[in-house]
């Protein structure tokens, strides 16, 4: 067993992002078949074996919830839309990659998954647990560390606490500054900053807008 599973206090945490590459989960099949990006929650697995499942995509797609409906998988999926998403909750029977991740100490945040593969995000308590997750991910996946580092107050969602704006105005700024939308000259469009966010052009734009007033109202009060 990992040593970070001892007791005691450990220091080390982590921020991960993995590469996936050959899971049969629906939500890989079905971004490689539709060609939609989705973004997912963290799974929820009950006892039964069935995890519950929460992720979005573009409102705008070629058919994915019929694509997920046919999928014998699949339970009780629910779509609503809102901003410019289609927001989706469903059973699955299926056991997903990260669960077995998670049994031996990833912590996921967030999955993405694009034509097939899959980006997982998350942390992991120590370099002994990292280890664990590879090893783990190896005898059944793909998989390849993108990146790594400690974890530190900006992946604390302090932005949003100090600013008082919402995770995904907050998430729509960081995009558009790693893309360089506000670099000069842009180095990104608004419809390139939208489509890495997976959302409409109007809808990172309204994010955006909100997300300055909010901000320029406490710096001008």
């Amino acid at each position: 067993m990992p040593s970070a599973y001892n007791r005691g206090m450990i220091d080390e945490c982590l921020v991960v992002e993995f590469a996936v590459t050959g899971d049969d989960c629906p939500l890989a099949e079905a971004s490689r078949e539709t060609g939609v990006r989705i973004d997912c929650q963290p799974p929820q697995h009950r006892d039964d074996g069935y995890a519950l499942l929460r992720f979005s995509a573009p409102a705008e797609n070629d058919g994915l919830a019929d694509f997920l409906d046919e999928d014998d998988r699949i339970r009780y999926l629910h779509v609503s839309t809102t901003d410019g998403r289609q927001n989706f909750r469903c059973l699955s029977k299926h056991a997903c990659v990260v669960h077995e991740l998670t049994n031996v100490g990833f912590m996921a945040e967030s999955l993405r998954y694009r034509d097939g593969d899959a980006k997982f995000t998350g942390a992991v308590v120590g370099h002994d647990v990292l280890q664990g997750v590879l090893e783990a991910a190896g005898e059944t996946v793909g998989m390849r560390l993108e990146r790594v580092h400690q974890l530190g107050s900006e992946d604390e969602n302090v932005v949003a606490q100090q600013w008082d704006v919402t995770p995904a105005q907050e998430r729509a700024l960081r995009t558009a500054l790693e893309s360089g939308y506000f670099s000069v000259p842009r180095g990104a469009t608004a419809s390139d900053v939208a489509d890495e966010l997976g959302i409409s052009k109007s809808a990172f734009l309204e994010r955006l807008h909100r997300a300055e007033r909010s901000m320029f109202a406490q710096i001008f009060a």
